[in-house]
């Protein structure tokens, strides 16, 4: 494609890159990510992947900004407490580049709509905060064929991992969710919130990776960081042969094994 000067200055420093080039940021510019929620997570991966030039970005959410959210969910501000996370999301990439379209969706993700609303991405960003969303999302994106970057925060925790089609996905770490209340929530256990910032800027970096192809791919590892301790650490996740989902007999073929889900603000 040909670049207008504006764009050449706005996409400069990726442009120099030799694993980008102008050729790679037209890529960016004609692809296309869904965002699992506007929250804590969601608001970085959004901000960048707007930044970078990701043409059409996709953000579900069914919340509106509270005053709570804001100490990490960078994306909104006090002005936009009460409004829709989807709109305040909107807002802010019109903000940073005009180049980005964004679709809106204000909905829950549910057994229903997941399939359907998955076809129209490449990639698969999961910024959701309770299993059951992340079980769905997995589900859907594996069935639907779909690259999905998974990241999840907690106290001073982070862990973050991509699962391609043919590969690991999220059930081969966790067969199933675990019961309710079992494990704390953001809400429940606090979340320091620059640990969403170095979480979701990560996230951003693997979904701009497997847009460009670019780079060695997180299929098949995790990322685990220790915030308190300064630490990071990859562990290998293999495939599972008897995973219910991509194993070698799969059980799990549509999504009606689904009940509801919680919202996804991250």
């Amino acid at each position: 494609m040909d670049f207008t000067e504006e764009q050449i200055h706005r996409y400069a420093r990726h442009i120099i890159l030799p694993e980008v080039g102008g050729i790679g940021q037209a890529k960016l510019l004609g692809s296309s990510a869904l965002v699992i929620g506007a929250g804590g997570l969601g608001s970085p991966v959004i901000l960048y992947l707007a930044a970078a030039g990701v043409g059409t970005i996709g953000v579900i959410d069914d919340d509106d900004v509270e005053l709570s959210n804001l100490q990490r969910q960078i994306i909104h501000r006090t002005s936009g407490v009460g409004t829709a996370k989807v709109a305040s999301a909107a807002n802010a990439v019109a903000d940073i580049n005009p180049d980005v379209k964004v679709v809106p969706i204000r909905a829950r993700l549910d057994k229903d709509n997941a399939r359907e609303i998955f076809r129209d991405f490449q990639v698969i960003a999961d910024g959701s905060d309770n299993f059951p969303t992340r079980f769905l999302v997995n589900d859907a994106a594996r069935l639907e064929g779909k690259t999905l970057v998974s990241a999840a925060i907690l106290r001073f925790d982070g862990q973050l991992s991509t699962y391609r089609p043919g590969g690991p996905c999220y059930r081969c770490i966790y067969r199933e969710a675990p019961p309710e209340g079992h494990v704390p929530t953001c809400s429940s256990a606090g979340v320091l919130g620059a640990i969403a910032g170095t979480m979701g800027a990560m996230q951003a970096t693997e979904v701009l990776k497997e847009l460009l192809g670019i780079g060695e791919s997180l299929a098949g590892k995790l990322v685990i960081y220790d915030a308190l301790a300064v630490a990071f650490r990859t562990v290998r996740v293999p495939r599972d042969p008897g995973c219910p989902l991509c194993g070698d007999h799969p059980t799990i073929t549509d999504l009606s094994g689904h009940g509801s889900t919680a919202n996804v603000c991250g």
